[in-house]
């Protein structure tokens, strides 16, 4: 009988893990997708040279408005911007960054040098969630 029992709160306990894996999921989408629109946002701001040590600026800005945030550095700021040029015009790419952890899209942005790299690393990355 405990085992019928065990089995059936195993289920359950299923249920709760599988849900909690979603949800950081989404979690991760979200932050990818925020990461984005900031690095879009910069890097309309650097293009029309309205900004250019105003990234250092914003890290500042953001430190000093919301001091428990963290990853707003400047240098995180750039890689933002990096992140949405390297994929802005990639049809094919864009929409699996999404689908992976920021820390694997900056690997993959480090250490590809071609599209077909990024794809083949994206796509793997992927495989493992």
């Amino acid at each position: 009988m405990q085992k019928l029992i065990n089995a059936q709160f195993d289920q359950v306990l299923t249920q709760i893990q599988q849900a909690k894996h979603k949800a950081y999921q989404q979690i991760n989408t979200t932050l990818v997708e925020l990461y984005w629109n900031i690095g879009e946002y910069i890097s309309k701001q650097v293009a029309s040279k309205a900004w250019g040590k105003s990234v250092e600026d914003l890290a500042v800005f953001i430190k000093n408005h919301e001091p428990n945030l963290q990853g707003y550095t400047a240098r995180n700021l750039w890689r933002m911007k990096q992140f949405y040029e390297t994929y802005k015009d990639k049809a094919k790419l864009s929409p699996l960054v999404t689908q992976i952890s920021w820390t694997n899209n900056l690997l993959i942005i480090a250490a590809a040098k071609t599209d077909e790299e990024r794809e083949f690393y994206l796509r793997l990355s992927k495989k493992d969630l």
